[in-house]
């Protein structure tokens, strides 16, 4: 049981939390950076009480949770460390790993054992308190990257955190779990932002989007997620992005030379890898979930 919970950024993951681990949290507060959504979620009863005093709002937790866009995190460890306590265990659930460490390395001098870098694999196109879904993790993955240093109680108890939310945890080191991402979210994301931007800016573009169909609106669902979340993602995760970025030129240019030539049995052997890979993947989702 926890006492009290602290939420730092009350959207969609920080909401979502708050809403299922009501079971478990004899209180818990939120603490968000816009002070409307901040009172959104406590009206809507997302949150006990909202604060607009981190200080305040952090003061007698015994668990938070670091909920924001990651290129926030440094700032809030900043203002966290004159009050870091250890007897509290803390948190975070930011899509990158690596600049979370760095950012606890700079301002602590070194990762605090009682820090437990966590990345919940889930997430919708929708923000703000009023997306607060309470079966968000259920069946769902998270991520955690603990290190040598961390501390084992401190470990086991952001394990079952989220166990208690329905989610599945395994553990990773902190490099493989970016490029891991890179390539099955981050990656996926520029894509649709820059399809549905190139086709955006086209003078044609109302008859491009009435004639859509189901593929352009799958494609693309994921562009409608919130630009400044992934902004800082992109940023914070620069290397591993470009990397795949590259080889996604280099697949681009050779699929248009195999149109360019009029390739038929180069490019429908292409196009069958790519089915047998997705459909790889989808048999390993259902495998996953049995």
């Amino acid at each position: 049981m926890i006492r009290k919970l602290c939420i730092i950024g009350v959207g969609l993951i920080g909401g979502s939390v708050a809403r299922r681990a009501r079971g478990f949290c004899e209180e818990i507060v939120g603490i968000d950076a816009d002070p409307e959504n901040l009172s959104r979620a406590e009206t809507l009863g997302v949150i006990d009480q909202g604060c607009a005093s981190l200080e305040r709002g952090v003061a007698a937790a015994d668990f938070v949770l670091i909920a924001t866009p990651v290129l926030a995190i440094e700032p809030l460890f900043r203002r966290l460390q004159p009050v870091w306590r250890p007897d509290c265990v803390y948190t975070d659930a930011g899509s990158t790993k690596g600049n979370v460490v760095e950012a606890a390395r700079r301002v602590f001098g070194k990762v605090p054992p009682n820090f437990i870098p966590g990345h919940p694999i889930a997430g919708a196109e929708r923000s703000g308190a009023e997306a607060a879904d309470s079966g968000l993790f259920e069946g769902k993955r998270v991520i955690l990257t603990p290190l040598p240093d961390s501390a084992p109680d401190a470990l086991a108890r952001v394990n079952g955190f989220w166990t208690h939310l329905g989610a599945k945890v395994e553990q990773m080191e902190v490099g493989h779990h970016d490029e891991v991402l890179a390539a099955t979210s981050h990656l996926p994301h520029v894509l649709a932002f820059t399809l549905a931007r190139m086709l955006g800016r086209k003078d044609e573009q109302a008859e491009i989007f009435r004639y859509a169909a189901g593929g352009f609106r799958d494609f693309t669902r994921i562009a409608s997620s919130d630009p400044r979340m992934w902004l800082d993602i992109c940023r914070a995760n620069r290397e591993p992005l470009l990397e795949l970025l590259g080889e996604f030129e280099a697949a681009l240019r050779e699929v248009a030379g195999l149109i360019r030539s009029d390739d038929a049995e180069r490019l429908y052997a292409c196009f069958s890898e790519a089915k047998a890979a997705r459909e790889k993947f989808l048999q390993l989702t259902e495998n996953n979930h049995a």
